[in-house]
């Protein structure tokens, strides 16, 4: 009789091309197997004025503990932090996060610290994100930056299911690696892949991205790519095309700042009365994310009538 554990059960995202040459299992624990296998529910409900995390079901390594509220702007706002009880994502992970809210619900999602994405020398690490919006509500899902170690290789798929007359803004901000690392790792990693799709509640599919970046095989670095830019941000806002339209007359957007500041910022109209999409692109962490916050101020005061507090010393 066979003693041999299990095979751990099949990712959604484990058939991609992309992975095909990674499929080894890693030394240490088999992918997807148990603390490999983390899982988030975040449920958001209206009560009264306020919105509350209704909703919360987690499994190691991802965690939330309670929502919070010291957003000056929006004081009714519960903002949620998801939390890794690791020391990144590793060779192996299969991560899994379900957002839902509610008709009128209100939330802003982010991240304890930056997604590391550690060295990796056997298989892969996936992230299955759906996020669903019910009629009325109002989404801001803005996590820290994510940084490709070397030799890593990274599939996420997100599917934002939004009301026509809801609004969700979804922004990532990739690194190019531990940039100042020892001789620095720019462009080190093997695989970042990720898909993101827009739909109606009624399944209506309404456009799709997909980026897939593999520095080994394709140089990031040519025309048309990254060019001589290292910092990359995507955000892509769904919301009713008359507040898009609104958005887009105020969003910034061309060239600004000298060296290590400088950005290059663009937006594009999705298709089918989806809403935007805005990219920047930069040399440096902090003035990538100075544009997305100045485009989520936009979105926030437009949709809501509120404003972007100050940042904070930690963010």
């Amino acid at each position: 009789m066979s003693t041999a554990a299990p095979a751990p059960p099949r990712h959604p995202l484990d058939g991609l091309p992309q992975l095909a040459d990674y499929q080894d299992q890693p030394a240490q624990q088999p992918a997807g197997a148990v603390g490999k296998d983390a899982y988030l529910r975040l449920g958001f409900a209206r009560r009264g004025e306020r919105t509350v995390l209704a909703d919360l079901h987690r499994r190691a390594p991802l965690l939330v503990q309670q929502a919070l509220y010291f957003d000056e702007g929006m004081p009714d706002l519960p903002c949620v932090f998801m939390i890794s009880t690791s020391g990144g994502i590793l060779q192996g992970d299969r991560y899994a996060v379900d957002i839902t809210l509610d008709p009128g619900a209100q939330a802003h999602v982010t991240t304890q610290a930056a997604t590391k994405i550690q060295q990796m020398d056997a298989n892969y690490a996936t992230m299955v994100q759906d996020i669903t919006l019910a009629t009325g509500s109002y989404l801001e899902f803005l996590p820290d930056p994510i940084i490709p170690y070397r030799d890593s290789r990274y599939a996420s798929r997100t599917r934002l299911c939004v009301a026509a007359d809801a609004t969700a803004l979804y922004a990532e901000i990739l690194l190019p690696g531990r940039k100042h690392h020892r001789d620095g790792e720019i462009f080190a990693y093997r695989l970042y892949s990720a898909a993101v799709q827009g739909v109606r509640p009624d399944g209506r599919e309404l456009f799709a991205e997909n980026l897939v970046i593999e520095p080994g095989t394709w140089p990031v670095d040519g025309p048309g790519l990254m060019g001589d830019y290292h910092v990359l941000a995507n955000a892509i806002l769904m919301t009713p095309p008359e507040t898009a339209a609104r958005v887009a007359a105020q969003a910034p957007v061309g060239h600004t700042g000298t060296g290590d500041d400088r950005t290059a910022t663009g937006i594009s109209v999705l298709p089918n009365d989806a809403g935007l999409i805005y990219k920047v692109l930069g040399m440096e962490t902090e003035p990538v994310r100075a544009q997305v916050r100045a485009f989520w101020s936009v979105v926030r005061r437009e949709v809501t009538g509120n404003e972007v507090p100050d940042n904070f010393r930690w963010r």
